[in-house]
């Protein structure tokens, strides 16, 4: 069986005029054998035999280039070889690989039209010379047969050769898609992750900035309250890290889960209380529905709440912040607005689409800072959306509208 492959692969190996001269000294070998010895009473081998003979081998190393007419003229040839008395079991030897060659090469259309024409050539020409010698070459209608037996095993060739080109190609395109989808999900995940390490470290670090001034200030006249803002940055800090080492845990494996919830509306109270301790006067309103939420849901209003906040405490210069919770049908509306400067991007920005599969987002302008582009991605990565703007007369609002339940396909394929 070694011995078997190795010959087949080195056939393989083989430039197509070599293989086809090999193909040609090998019929021509059987062929002449049969052309050189005959029955005593027909016709035996002449000039015109092996001018025939010569013929269609010179015929069959052009059977790639043009295989219907080297199989016009080989079957010329043999039909010759049978009119002028020569009867031989391998005369048809080189027609037969012409044939095949024409199906193997073709298509089926091509394969039917030369079947039909050799069936019936062959048919004819057995019928003319069953006249002169008693019908040697055979009955007329196995004599129609024999010419699609070729024709039938170049069929079935061709076919199983592009059933395989076909299982190649959609190899590679599953293959390409595997990696188009593995590199979309990682694509996904740096988001997901690079909005997580944002909120975590803009807002704690923003409340310990506060705090400690609060504590600096505080430090000679009034140190109970330098204390107690100390006491809110060593917990914030605690928090952070908390958070942080919750993150990395899910980026060292991402078989084990972590063991802390994701925040939700019911972290909302204790997050607002923090930034009143920073200084801003923030006001929650909730309706106290969260039955049958999401938990990508909540995270994502969550952090749009902590993101909002952030802003106020770092560029509003605002002393007032109402935050807002309601759920409406099918849909959760988170809203914050604060009594701060009057703008701080312009225009208001309109969101779009929200699209998971598209181009990644192109970099915030010097107007519209990364924690505005966090709180669109955020919204858009469950099915809402973000407005956001200056409010008329002084202050700015952030307006989230989310599912409140996801559709089965997103809760299977997406991680709070």
């Amino acid at each position: 069986m070694t011995s078997f492959d190795g010959l087949v692969e080195r056939a393989r190996s083989l430039s197509p005029l070599t293989a086809d001269l090999l193909v040609v000294a090998v019929v021509g070998l059987f062929t002449a054998s049969d052309a050189a010895s005959n029955d005593p009473d027909y016709q035996q081998a002449d000039g015109l035999t092996w001018l025939l003979l010569a013929v269609s081998l010179t015929a069959l190393v052009w059977r790639r280039r043009w295989p219907v007419p080297v199989a016009v003229v080989t079957g010329a040839a043999c039909a010759g070889w049978a009119l002028h008395g020569h009867i031989g079991e391998l005369l048809n030897l080189p027609v037969i690989v012409a044939l095949y060659t024409v199906a193997v090469l073709g298509d089926r259309r091509r394969t039917l039209w030369t079947g039909l024409v050799a069936s019936l050539v062959s048919g004819a020409v057995a019928l003319r010379v069953g006249r002169d010698v008693a019908n040697p070459q055979g009955l007329p209608m196995l004599e129609m047969i024999w010419p699609l037996v070729p024709l039938l095993l170049g069929e079935v060739i061709r076919t199983r050769r592009q059933l395989m080109d076909e299982y190649a190609a959609r190899a590679v395109r599953a293959e390409e898609e595997r990696e188009r989808e593995a590199a979309r999900r990682v694509h996904e995940e740096r988001l997901r992750i690079a909005r997580e390490l944002h909120d975590i470290v803009a807002h704690t670090v923003t409340a310990m900035t506060v705090q400690a001034g609060v504590a600096l200030d505080a430090l000679d006249t009034r140190p109970e309250i330098s204390r107690q803002a100390m006491r809110q940055v060593r917990d914030s800090g605690k928090e952070a890290v908390g958070e942080l080492r919750a993150t990395v845990t899910v980026l060292r494996d991402h078989d084990r889960e972590t063991t802390a919830p994701a925040p939700g509306l019911a972290q909302l109270p204790e997050l607002v209380g923090r930034f009143t301790d920073s200084g801003v006067a923030a006001a929650l309103s909730h309706d106290g529905t969260a039955d049958g939420l999401s938990p990508m849901v909540e995270l994502a209003a969550y952090r749009i709440v902590q993101e909002a906040l952030t802003n106020v405490v770092k560029h509003s210069g605002a002393r007032h912040a109402a935050v807002s919770v309601a759920r409406q049908g099918d849909r959760l509306c988170v809203e914050i607005v604060d009594d701060g400067r009057p703008s701080r991007i312009e225009p208001p920005a309109q969101p779009g689409p929200p699209s998971q599969l598209g181009p990644p987002p192109p970099p915030p302008s010097a107007a519209e800072g990364f924690g505005l582009v966090g709180m669109r991605e955020r919204a858009a990565a469950v099915g809402g959306s973000v407005e956001y703007g200056p409010v008329p007369g002084g202050g700015f609002r952030v307006r989230a509208t989310l599912p409140a339940v996801l559709p089965a396909e997103a809760l299977r394929g997406g991680r709070p």
